[in-house]
């Protein structure tokens, strides 16, 4: 099995009608990110689906994306933080995500006091639910580290795409943050603090992702599930490269489908 620790299965299939399909041909099990009623059903069937026939698992999580909150016409939270309080006391979640801080332009940065508010919501449900939390962070590392009391409650914190620094990294875990690292498509197009991270962080705390269809490779429109494969090569590379552990393609997905299990299916 292989593990797409973020995606995005219901935008993806406007991409490609016969995504199912080829995630199923592939054996990747992925974590489905929603942060509406429609994308959340769409999800919960295939995992419905998939759990019935034996194939992949798909991990569902679901949270208001912080550049939402910099929409023009943003949709009304309330409604969608109620909806998920429903899914995490109704156990249907197996993680509440994505949700952070995005600060990457003027607009995001207008809406930094909306993101606060939403943030410290979907954390004081997700630390009283017990479940991990799936975080977006752009140039925004910097607030991550006033809510890591918090975050050390958490069975988890995945830093979906992570951008930080090692420091940063390392930095949380000795802080009690069960913190996990996911690389993509940013890995393979020269992103160097990306490409450091992966080299150094410890590699029973990293995983691995597409973001279809949001993160493509060199030259294509959008990403699918077929780019995992390509993902994986270039993360064993740089860990061969920098010559620590998960160096080689079989041992890096053994290590992070791991790392997946641990975090989205820990009862299996």
């Amino acid at each position: 099995m292989a593990s797409d620790a973020h995606a995005h299965p219901f935008d993806l299939a406007a991409y490609v009608c016969d995504s199912e399909p080829e995630r199923r041909s592939l054996g990747i099990a992925c974590a489905a990110s929603a942060w509406n009623g429609e994308q959340f059903s769409c999800h919960q069937e295939l995992a419905v689906q998939a759990c019935r026939e034996g194939a992949a698992p798909v991990a569902l999580c679901f949270a208001i994306h912080p550049q939402l909150a910099a929409a023009a016409y943003p949709p009304p939270f309330i409604p969608l933080l109620d909806l998920l309080e429903t899914l995490a006391a109704g156990a249907a979640l197996n993680a509440v995500g994505e949700t952070g801080f995005d600060l990457y332009n003027k607009t995001f940065h207008a809406a930094e006091a909306v993101q606060d508010a939403l943030f410290a919501a979907h954390l004081e449900i997700a630390v009283r639910y017990g479940l991990p939390m799936v975080l977006h962070v752009r140039r925004a590392m910097h607030k991550v580290f006033a809510y890591t009391g918090a975050l050390k409650k958490l069975p988890a914190a995945v830093f979906h795409s992570y951008m930080g620094t090692v420091g940063e990294g390392e930095s949380l875990l000795r802080r009690g943050v069960n913190a996990y690292f996911s690389f993509g498509a940013s890995i393979l197009l020269n992103h160097k603090e990306a490409i450091r991270s992966c080299a150094a962080l410890p590699l029973d705390h990293l995983l691995l992702e597409t973001d279809a269809p949001y993160q493509p490779l060199r030259s294509r429109e959008f990403s699918r599930w077929s780019d995992l494969p390509v993902i994986l090569h270039g993360a064993a590379e740089i860990r061969k490269e920098a010559g620590v552990s998960g160096g080689d393609p079989a041992g890096l997905e053994a290590a992070t489908d791991k790392n997946f299990c641990r975090i989205f299916f820990p009862s299996q």
